[in-house]
């Protein structure tokens, strides 16, 4: 049987180069680097100019929105592609001579993380550019961080330099608990040999807000406190807009819960570790027929029957800084035997001073803070994304200062896109980033 050959307009190869042309040409028009490459061409002076500065660091972006892992891979498709390379900047007529050489990139690279400050202000500028553009934009944050593994091995500690070892990276560790159907707990121990991205973004448009590299071995909770007290000095209006605050147990601690709200007036929704060493309850206002677990849920005990029903929450009354729970029998309309004899006519107010980890501005028994707390799962998507589409899962990155530039490229990239698609009505494909748009 002869097979007769299928005649196509166009490839499925060639749709997603079209896709990734497009989203490169879009970050190239709106991406607010002017102040950068003007220091840039400035620090070459009069120089060998063989290779362009804006050029290689419009390719370095393309590296990026091209998920390349590595300068070879980029180098590579810089001489495959020319219409990559004209985009980027590059002299057409000298065809792939044009395509800067490895020991240039390292070079450029080595400027780069020299100017690493002018790449955060890019970041930051992109944060106030979208805040102004997006409605709503910084009032629900959640904070988080993910791991990023180095692939390289730990340089020797015999050797006073080694190239090819890593020597800024360190060992992290992170526990997971968790307590099964049948009431018996887990446990989980994820190590891992590298570094550690900590992220602030924005819960509802799963953007970044604020970010920072350290070792592994760091701290959630102390990065955290230290990226929020930054924010109050160098960045106040993000603070300022902000109405809540995201956390896992990570963050479970009085002093940052107390900051949040004293301080800068931003609920804070962070899920609570039990440090209780006796289970059970505790008596609320010396009262033994209401009490309340480790979580801030309010128990009524009828005093004749003694049942035990969870009050109804009232809401958070900012002036006097209390929160007020109402009698379950008379909220609910159930029956309670001793309704008559309870002291509880209808409400109590529990002062968040008595204990301000636990009982918190917005309760941690309302339904508005289990909702509150579902969107903090937008932080692990954006580290999905991450980890997927920029990269971070398979990366040949060695040393704290390229790994630094190297996220703060990566999240430049993502509000660059995302400012793109808002700035040319998208809004539809403003998270599409890197991946194919459907």
């Amino acid at each position: 049987m002869a097979i007769i050959p299928q005649r196509q307009l166009f490839s499925w190869q060639e749709i997603e180069n079209l896709a990734d042309l497009e989203r490169f040409s879009l970050l190239l028009k709106h991406l607010p680097d002017e102040e950068l490459m003007r220091a840039l061409e400035s620090r070459r002076g009069k120089g060998r100019d063989d290779y362009p500065v804006r050029a290689m660091w419009n390719s370095i972006l393309a590296g990026v929105v091209y998920q390349h892992p590595s300068i070879e891979s980029l180098r590579r498709e810089l001489m495959r592609n020319a219409q990559l390379r004209q985009l980027c900047g590059f002299d057409l007529l000298k065809g792939i001579e044009a395509v800067p050489s490895s020991n240039a990139y390292t070079n450029f690279l080595k400027c780069l993380m020299s100017h690493a400050d002018m790449i955060d202000s890019i970041f930051r500028e992109l944060v106030d550019r979208l805040s102004e553009l997006l409605e709503g934009f910084g009032e629900v944050l959640a904070i988080d961080s993910k791991a990023v593994k180095s692939r390289a091995r730990r340089a020797s500690e015999h050797q006073s330099v080694d190239l090819r070892g890593e020597s800024d990276a360190d060992k992290g560790l992170k526990t997971y608990r968790g307590t099964r159907s049948d009431g018996s707990t887990w446990e989980t121990v994820k190590s891992w040999f590298g570094f550690k991205l900590h992220l602030i973004i924005d819960a509802e448009y799963e953007l970044p807000v604020d970010y920072r590299v350290t070792k592994a071995s760091a701290s959630d909770l102390t990065v955290g406190k230290q990226m929020i007290g930054d924010l109050a000095l160098e960045r106040a209006s993000v603070l300022e807009n902000a109405d809540f605050f995201l956390g896992d147990k990570a963050y479970d601690d009085t002093d940052l819960i107390t900051e949040l709200w004293d301080k800068h007036d931003i609920k804070p929704v962070i899920d609570i570790r039990d440090l209780w060493k006796i289970d059970g309850a505790r008596a609320v206002h010396g009262q033994t027929n209401v009490s309340h677990d480790y979580k801030g849920t309010v128990y009524c005990h009828c005093p004749v029957q003694w049942a035990k029903r969870p009050m109804a929450f009232g809401g958070f009354e900012k002036d006097r800084g209390t929160l007020k729970y109402r009698c379950p029998a008379k909220h609910y309309g159930l029956e309670c035997a001793g309704r008559d004899q309870c002291w509880i006519s209808d409400s109590i107010r529990i002062d968040i001073e008595s204990n301000r980890r636990i009982f918190t501005p917005l309760a941690r028994s309302s339904y508005k803070w289990k909702t509150m707390y579902n969107k903090r799962s937008a932080v692990e998507r954006v580290n999905s994304r991450l980890d997927e589409s920029f990269g971070f899962e398979k990366h040949f990155i060695r040393g704290i200062k390229k790994m630094k530039v190297r996220c703060g490229l990566a999240l430049i990239v993502m509000l660059g896109i995302a400012y793109g698609r808002v700035r040319e009505k998208q809004y539809e494909r403003m998270r599409s980033l890197v991946t194919s748009a459907a």
